[in-house]
């Protein structure tokens, strides 16, 4: 298109100032007939071929065509570009240029895109309790001074709109069971049917139409809970189009301007406490009510709840000679008689349980960093008793927060000859009484001013000592009408004639 400005300036320089074309074209830096063009110009010309001739794209044009419409249903990412399709008509014989196809398949986008904003809708409505929409989106937010992308997800019942909402590191399987089990307390009951994208962790396989192989674990959740899974049609939003507007909703009420949070526990409770107060809007459909009055009305129509699902993703893994698990990317402790032996692993959203003999043996909170260790110290003090010098430099043992005085004990018996056995004796104590009469017990010795581990176990064992029993109080029918006394004579006798006096 022709800058009109341009236009306007030659024609007021020419015909007003009365320069010369010579000296327009050199100070414009454009040619003299360009200049003479211009100055025949009133109104602005249009110089857009309406219709690009393709010659060589025109058998391949039905081709592209298909190719377009199957790649329109597959998810963004599946789909190739105007350079890869280009790639793939010129296998098929074409020997035309790029620009041609790429302008056939911008065309061809903007036709589809047109079509698809002209769509007709049916309005929707359901029943209480009938059904729940969800999804995940992807927000930034500011967590212990570090800004990340948190992974939400997003419930919405639609009936009266209720929403809730809970933020995770990731978007797992243990996280989506986790949301769910949030979510139906948050509501206090189960809808229906539950509405869902086609993601890795609900749906395995899509098959023609609406069916579809769900993942074992999901459907496990599922037949816990009673309701009904159903996936939308891929790239077919409006299936679900009420979360979906909620997200960029929540995006706009909670997550702008960026939100700060010391953790992912603060930042779900805050969430929750949002979810109620914008309960408090009008019903977009009821508008004699608020969202908050209708979601009164729905949950006496979901199902009660009679347990939370325990929502674990298992793995057998074999432990380490340093008695350690490997799970995503991280090691965790587990007591030192199953080293070396398999175990289960069981991840949640929040803990990892370690399982074998069908027993649990050790217990962590999830960590979601890379290459860290999670120990427990009294999974490795079966190894102290019989390699004490560990004690100085193990590493489960130096990260080891122990109260105050029993740090100062130990750092006092570490320089006494054999104190590192004499802690580890301690220490074994400990394991069967607890830490806190140590504690009271270091903190006696302390008193005293006398620092060795046969004063700490003496003040252990006189504080874990069981209680004398009370005197009984015997009814008077027991009691003995003529008590016996000692006589110390008959010891004399039992030594014989041989005894002198």
């Amino acid at each position: 298109m022709i800058n009109m400005n341009l236009i306007a300036e030659i024609r007021r320089r020419h015909l007003v100032s009365k320069e010369s074309i010579s000296a327009i074209a050199r100070d414009l830096k454009l040619s003299r007939p360009t200049v003479r063009k211009h100055l025949q110009t009133e109104v602005e010309p249009i110089y857009q071929r309406q219709n690009q001739p393709t010659p060589k794209l025109g058998q391949f044009q039905v081709m592209l065509e298909s190719w377009l419409a199957v790649e329109a249903q597959l998810p963004k990412a599946q789909r190739r570009t105007a350079r890869r399709l280009f790639q793939g008509l010129q296998v098929e014989g074409y020997r035309g240029a790029y620009d041609s196809v790429q302008r056939f398949v911008k065309g061809w986008k903007a036709d589809k895109a047109v079509s698809t904003s002209k769509q007709a809708f049916v309005p929707l409505i359901f029943a209480p309790g009938e059904a729940c929409q969800f999804d995940w989106s992807h927000e930034q937010v500011e967590l212990g001074g570090v800004i990340q992308t948190v992974k939400v997800a997003h419930f919405r019942l639609t009936y009266s709109r209720q929403m809730f909402i809970a933020a995770y590191p990731r978007e797992t399987q243990e996280m989506v069971i986790d949301a769910h089990n949030r979510a139906f307390a948050f509501f206090g009951g189960v809808p229906q049917r539950m509405v869902y994208d086609n993601l890795k962790a609900v749906v395995e396989t899509i098959f023609t139409g609406k069916e579809r192989q769900f993942n074992r674990r999901f459907m496990a959740l599922a037949n816990h809970y009673l309701f009904e899974p159903v996936a939308c049609t891929p790239a077919s939003g409006w299936e679900k189009g009420q979360v979906e507007n909620q997200v960029g909703n929540v995006r706009e009420w909670l997550f702008t301007p960026l939100a700060r949070f010391a953790s992912f526990d603060t930042l779900n409770a805050w969430l929750e406490t949002r979810c109620r107060e914008l309960a408090q809007r009008k019903h977009p459909t009821m508008p004699a009510c608020t969202i908050a009055e209708g979601f009164a009305q729905e949950q006496s129509s979901l199902r009660a709840i009679t347990a939370p699902f325990d929502g674990y993703v298992e793995h057998m893994l074999r432990a380490s000679s340093t008695c350690l698990v490997l799970l995503d990317r991280n090691r965790y402790s587990v007591p030192a008689s199953f080293a070396g032996r398999v175990v289960s692993v069981r991840s949640t959203a929040t803990q990892v349980r370690i399982v074998a003999d069908g027993e649990l043996i050790a217990e962590h909170a999830r960590c979601f960093g890379r290459d860290q260790l999670i120990y427990d110290p009294w999974h490795y003090l079966p190894i102290l008793e019989k390699k004490p010098g560990a004690l100085r430099n193990g590493a489960p043992f130096r990260e080891w927060d122990l109260p105050t005085a029993i740090q100062v004990v130990r750092d006092r018996l570490l320089k006494q000859p054999k104190g590192d056995r004499a802690f580890v004796e301690l220490l074994l104590m400990a394991r069967e009484v607890g830490l806190e009469p140590l504690e009271v017990a270091c903190e006696l010795a302390l008193e005293c001013g006398v620092i060795t581990a046969a004063v700490v176990m003496n003040e252990l064992r006189r504080l874990t000592a069981p209680v004398q029993p009370m005197a009984l109080s015997l009814p008077e029918q027991l009691k003995l009408r003529v008590e016996p006394i000692a006589d110390c004579h008959r010891y004399d006798h039992l030594r014989g004639e041989h005894y002198v006096h």
